[in-house]
């Protein structure tokens, strides 16, 4: 047989090519940290499904948003555990409710960009994302009051809103809200193709944000379906959304791809608490290196098309991509 032409491996046995032609880089302006902030907490409190991970008291964020900013890092998300829950979530758009003392907190220390989960699942005393009538969640009533929260996380200086209850029309309903109280130049990050997943569980220990009785099936996508996630995505894009989400990223690299190659806005990636927990357990048990894992698992979603990865592995990746 002929010497070949073409040897890949001329590219690759050589450690500065290699680097100088690796397509696709992480970059620490580039990944969002999740926050969880209780309202009953004193201090910081590690949360035993994700260790590594802590729930803060909301005096504690404003200095960690500080660090993260030194660390590159553009953005939190922030999700809060209230005092009391009812029926009516009513502490989610309370102004003096934790996810708004804790934007405030953040943004008298920091000038990192403050995203605010948008959701009543823990607010709600039966761990619904919205509000229950007649045994179901009612989609418009629940429209009503995303507004309210939408309105107080921006009054309380949230940049971004992110919406991810998965209800009907709530795109539409929070932008004409923002609008039309003077906050249209706020963005709208719409968790627009969010699946019915199993790898919720750490997240829900953290958030205290289980249902009590049935699931969510009803409003989230069934993880089976491609085209219904493009069109879940469609209708979020039509409505306003400036971000569209993906969530959960590592099982859904074919959906961030598919967003993409459709949507001429930014595609956010959500790799979620049973992701980093699963992962952290393979590396406890020696099965895998936890650093090299991370760093495939963030390489493979910004490849698969994703312009923003929300990950608890956000800090270990900035130190190790600037090092």
């Amino acid at each position: 047989m002929a010497f070949p032409t073409t040897r890949l491996r001329r590219l690759r046995t050589n450690e500065k090519i290699r680097d100088m032609l690796t397509e696709t880089r992480i970059h620490p302006s580039r990944l969002v940290y999740p926050m969880f902030v209780d309202e009953r907490l004193n201090g910081k409190k590690e949360l035993e499904l994700m260790p590594g991970q802590f729930t803060y008291a909301a005096g504690e964020v404003g200095e960690v948003a500080s660090l993260l900013e030194e660390k590159g890092i553009n953005a939190v998300l922030l999700f809060g555990v209230p005092r009391k829950k009812d029926a009516g979530g009513t502490q989610a758009f309370s102004r003096q409710g934790i996810v708004q003392k804790a934007i405030r907190e953040i943004r008298s220390h920091s000038s990192i960009l403050i995203a605010s989960d948008l959701c009543l699942c823990e607010y709600t005393s039966n761990g619904q994302c919205g509000i229950v009538k007649s045994g179901s969640v009612d989609n418009d009533t629940t429209l009503e009051t995303y507004s309210k929260i939408a309105l107080s996380h921006a009054e309380a200086g949230a940049d971004i809103i992110a919406p991810s209850g998965m209800m009907d029309g709530q795109v539409a309903a929070i932008r004409r809200t923002l609008d039309g109280n003077g906050y249209g130049e706020r963005a709208v990050m719409a968790y627009a193709s969010k699946s019915a997943s199993s790898f919720y569980g750490p997240f829900r220990e953290a958030a205290e944000s289980a249902p009590s009785d049935g699931d969510r099936k009803g409003y989230q996508i069934n993880y089976a379906n491609f085209r219904e996630s493009m069109h879940e995505l469609k209708l979020d894009f039509d409505e306003g959304a400036d971000i569209l989400m993906v969530k959960p990223a590592l099982l859904n690299l074919d959906i961030i791809h598919g967003a993409r190659s459709r949507f001429d806005v930014p595609i956010a990636a959500f790799n979620v608490s049973g992701e980093y927990s699963m992962v952290r357990a393979a590396s406890s048990a020696g099965i895998l290196d936890y650093k090299q894992a991370v760093l495939e698992i963030a390489t493979s979603i910004f490849r698969a098309g994703a312009d923003l990865l929300i990950t608890y592995h956000a800090q270990e990746l900035a130190e190790w991509v600037l090092q």
